[in-house]
């Protein structure tokens, strides 16, 4: 398979070249984004020297190997590489990807420290795409998982100077802030935090204070109570220095963390914006889960959703996970390359390429008018309500406005003996749930701009450009939208409905 890959057209790209023999360590395959990249290196990138996947273990698979076999490994993702030559990747997974039981956010990624050590030695790049993206996680948890532990992957650069580190963060480290955004370093939009004459922003004071008012809320509350408590402060501690949630908050001070450990070396920051299917690789549509666009889109196909907070002419970013991926390897490339510097790129595209939240919201509905029936277990029937965007003082006066009679029927029907909750009110929660997470991310007052990730693109070349375009011009809105993003998410991420007939019912019962 690595002879029919790397043919003569290929044999002249320099990332192929600069990687061939390299050994990478990637975190984070078990999520979305690292499937994918791992997918993309073993299919283009056949001569890589070897491929090392830190896993933690779980309780049915506890150490790395078995769980990347029994839960990577078996993944659609690779539908692709095994249709073409299933041998050949199988002997790639057991000779070149070594799978190792550790934990990123442990001293020494819990192996040991001759194991870390020996570790650092063998290779020559990380890719940190472990995270948690959950934006409303507690706030030790988010400080832990995207703040903290790099402190473990700056410790494993220490222990070998020629370690590149690409560290995956996201667009929107650029919090509340207004206006065009660079491939640069974001400054907060709320409380002031004191910068280095480095340029990064120092933060270990601040991580201390927030330690701190983790340890009085723990010291008062526990449990549930607790847990709440832990969410509160990360939203109120992020919106303090200028954050919509707890993930983008930790992601920013995670970036300093790193800067300020690597000054110096080598260190690569690649910025997503909204990550979704693939637009062609592995193949059209690809996704695993529910991502932050495609929660809308299933409340309003299960018509749960008909009014929402944004600004139908704000840019909403959404990025195809492979132009993603290709962004990481190019980078990767470089780095590996012109080793010694600090480099962030921004995979986005907002500047070059918009789709306003009207339009998304147009060509959703549009397809659902034209093809509901196509998407089985996205749409259970086609919506017959609008899906409407109004400015959020809008949104919330008409949600307030018609929560107090609903809220105050529901109480009424309760006492009356109807113990079900009404409908409506159900759809009324579910909507100000969605709108307390995303209702940021569709009233954007920003664009994220990529010009240095485009001029690298030009600098690798031709040859490199078709082989990890990054481009997001090449997106047509509407076919991706209505005919690759709504199919992958049928097909990928939906599971088949459950529909059970009263026949059946009593058919399984009787025959039981």
């Amino acid at each position: 398979m690595a002879n029919q890959q790397v043919n003569q057209k290929e044999s002249s790209s320099k990332v192929l070249g600069q990687l061939r023999g390299k050994r990478v360590l990637i975190t984070g395959t078990t999520g979305f984004l690292g499937k994918v990249i791992l997918e993309k290196l073993i299919r283009s990138v056949p001569d890589i020297g070897g491929i090392y996947l830190l896993i933690r273990g779980n309780k049915r698979h506890p150490d790395a190997r078995s769980r990347f076999d029994n839960e990577i490994a078996t993944s659609s993702v690779f539908d692709r590489l095994r249709s073409v030559d299933a041998d050949w990747f199988e002997t790639f997974l057991e000779e070149r990807v070594h799978c190792i039981t550790g934990e990123v956010t442990e001293p020494c990624f819990g192996m040991g420290e001759d194991a870390w050590q020996k570790l650092a030695g063998e290779l020559d790049a990380v890719i940190n795409s472990a995270a948690s993206v959950n934006f409303r996680e507690e706030l030790d948890k988010a400080l832990t998982i995207n703040t903290l532990c790099l402190e473990n992957i700056a410790g494993l650069a220490r222990q070998n100077a020629e370690l590149a580190v690409l560290q995956v963060s996201t667009c929107y480290v650029n919090g509340m802030n207004s206006g065009p955004v660079t491939e640069s370093v974001i400054k907060p939009a709320g409380e002031s935090v004191p910068r280095s004459s480095e340029g990064y922003y120092e933060i270990e004071e601040l991580v201390q204070l927030l330690q701190d008012k983790i340890a009085d809320v723990r010291a008062r509350y526990s449990g549930k109570t607790l847990e709440k408590k832990l969410v509160d402060l990360g939203i109120r501690e992020a919106n303090r220095y200028g954050w919509s949630d707890t993930y983008t908050f930790t992601k920013w001070l995670g970036e300093q963390l790193l800067m300020k450990a690597l000054n110096g070396r080598s260190l690569t920051i690649v910025r997503p914006s909204i990550i979704e299917s693939a637009l062609e690789e592995p193949v059209p549509g690809w996704i695993e889960g529910v991502k932050v666009a495609d929660a809308i889109i299933l409340a309003y196909a299960r018509e749960k959703v008909t009014l929402f907070p944004g600004k139908r002419s704000g840019v909403i970013d959404v990025i195809p996970v492979d132009l993603v991926a290709n962004a990481i390897v190019l980078s990767l490339s470089e780095a590996l390359a012109e080793p010694g510097r600090r480099r962030i790129y921004q995979c986005c595209s907002g500047s070059s390429n918009p789709v306003s939240l009207g339009q998304f919201i147009d060509h959703l509905m549009a397809e659902s008018k034209a093809n509901y029936a196509a998407y089985d277990h996205l749409f259970y029937r086609q919506p017959s309500k609008p899906f409407i965007a109004v400015n959020r003082t809008l949104f919330d006066l008409v949600v307030s406005g018609v929560r107090l009679p609903l809220s105050v029927t529901d109480k009424v029907l309760k006492l009356l003996g109807n113990s079900r909750d009404l409908k409506m009110l159900k759809n009324l929660d579910t909507t100000q749930s969605l709108a307390t997470i995303f209702g940021f991310y569709t009233a954007p007052d920003y664009v994220f701009h990529n010009d240095e990730l485009q001029a690298l693109s030009a600098r690798m070349g031709e040859v490199d450009k078709g082989l990890f375009p990054v481009d997001a011009r090449q997106i047509d809105w509407e076919v991706y939208l209505r005919k690759i993003h709504l199919a992958g998410l049928n097909r990928y991420a939906l599971k088949e409905r459950k529909v059970y007939s009263l026949r059946a019912t009593k058919q399984r019962k009787k025959a039981a």
